[in-house]
């Protein structure tokens, strides 16, 4: 099915402006790969590795006073091996004292290299969704980052590995709560942000809690643009905008689960975009690879091989419920996110007995979902922080 070329121009001025939304183009003095759990001393999920103050500038010209860390905190991978991973915890320095929420917040795609990390960005305020975290600091929330797991040296994310990310989101906000001068404990009231490849990992996070985190005193979830069945967007994306986006995820499954071996499956032009992809951020890779269909970049497509179906269907989401209440938005008009996926995801929380607040966006692409979505979703959160009743529309 073919777009014509006023659309296919509309959608690739979307994408330009969603990939300036999520990268980041400046390495940061602490900027490095995750080193491998190996090297790291023994604890639990959650535990921090090693920590160092850091700036925090929600964009390139607007300065903070919040109190921001760079820290390394243990987790676990997606196959259940100890791994340490890294992050960001921000911390308004408005001179309270007393308990304060915390949100851990995921970020959408950035890129799968190290230098494409959210705290990478930071001290120079080109981390693209800084200014969406700044308002929860502006709210008086804490707040933890996740960079999310990388493997290897200098490391590759596994991207869209929906179980890794979700660990990843919890164990920020427990490392938020262990590290020093911030104030926070185990009681600390938690919420779980994300949108686009946060809202699959915070959507994650919110269905793992109860078994991998209970000790987390979570309030609720808010999560848009989930892309809950990685099967469906890939089917939606290829040979479009957002085809960049296909190659990126198998390679952070190849990356995950190395058995999958994808290098057989690829041609020469994709074994060139793997290579490129894994040491550039979000905008190049988009640009790089938009409209190329998984036909002409592979010899067999590997997405519908029975490895690859378990792997990818391993990271559906709506399999279980959230055990706190969510508030999940979509955009109605979302080039890179079906609108169905989304809608279907309420719909597989609900029937399992969720606590679910739904909110279509009308007329929005994915861009503007992510910008006008945000405000309302960090007000519910603020009414879960002050124990008000939900109003779920299931």
């Amino acid at each position: 099915m073919h777009s014509s070329p006023a659309r296919r121009m509309r959608r690739a001025r979307a994408l330009t402006a969603a990939a300036a939304l999520l990268t980041v183009t400046l390495t940061a003095a602490l900027t490095g790969p995750t080193p491998s759990a190996a090297a790291q001393p023994a604890g639990a999920p959650g535990d921090v590795v090693s920590a160092q103050p850091i700036r925090f500038m929600p964009n390139p010209v607007t300065p903070s006073n919040a109190k921001a860390w760079k820290i390394l905190y243990r987790s676990t991978s997606a196959t259940g091996q100890p791994n340490v991973v890294s992050g960001t915890v921000l911390v308004p320095d408005d001179g309270r004292t007393g308990p304060r929420p915390l949100v851990t917040y995921a970020v959408g795609t950035v890129g799968i290299a190290p230098q494409c990390v959210p705290s990478a960005g930071f001290p120079t305020g080109t981390t693209a969704e800084g200014t969406l975290i700044n308002q929860a600091l502006l709210r008086g929330w804490a707040v933890a980052v996740t960079d999310y797991e990388l493997v290897g040296s200098p490391g590759v994310e596994t991207y869209t590995v929906g179980r890794a990310e979700g660990q990843a989101v919890l164990d920020a906000a427990r490392a938020a709560e262990r590290l020093p001068g911030t104030g926070l404990d185990a009681s600390s009231p938690v919420g779980i942000m994300g949108y686009s490849q946060g809202g699959q990992a915070s959507s994650w996070a919110a269905e793992l809690h109860s078994s991998y985190a209970p000790d987390l005193n979570v309030k609720g979830t808010a999560t848009g643009g989930v892309p809950a069945d990685l099967l469906k967007v890939a089917d939606y994306n290829n040979g479009g905008i957002g085809a960049g986006l296909i190659l990126m995820a198998a390679i952070g499954h190849d990356t995950a689960y190395p058995q999958l071996d994808l290098a057989k499956y690829l041609n020469a032009e994709s074994r060139a975009y793997v290579a490129f992809d894994k040491t550039q951020c979000v905008g190049e890779d988009a640009v790089a690879e938009a409209f190329k269909s998984i036909d002409q970049v592979t010899v067999t497509n590997p997405l519908y091989q029975p490895d690859w179906l378990r792997a990818l269907r391993a990271d559906q989401l709506g399999t279980r419920a959230p055990d706190a209440p969510v508030y999940l938005y979509q955009a109605t008009a979302d080039e890179l996110i079906p609108y169905a996926v989304g809608a279907q995801l309420r719909s597989d929380w609900c029937a399992k007995g969720a606590d679910v607040q739904w909110q279509a966006l009308p007329l929005l692409g994915h861009v503007e979902g992510a910008i006008v979505g945000s405000p309302p979703a960090m007000n519910w959160l603020a009414d879960r922080f002050a124990s008000e009743p939900t109003n779920g529309n299931c």
